[in-house]
């Protein structure tokens, strides 16, 4: 297992609000794609993975029409 730093973000998909919410958060694990699905259980999710030279995995998530994105950084 490794251990992440895990910052997801919620896009607001409302004109008027350009703000998003911002979640922190650390987690031990084998798989973060495993990680996300876990959170989306009921849902169908879009997933798009990239992985930055550092070693940090950035994961776009668009699930009922909300886009999400989850970057997790090994600690």
């Amino acid at each position: 297992m490794k251990e992440y730093e895990v910052v997801h973000e919620i896009f607001n998909s409302c004109s008027n609000n350009q703000m998003r919410d911002v979640f922190f958060e650390e987690a031990e694990l084998d798989d973060p794609e495993q990680f996300i699905r876990s959170r989306h259980k009921d849902k169908e999710l879009k997933l798009e993975r990239e992985d930055l030279d550092d070693g940090t995995v950035v994961f776009r998530v668009e699930t009922s029409g909300i886009l999400q994105k989850y970057t997790f950084t090994e600690i």
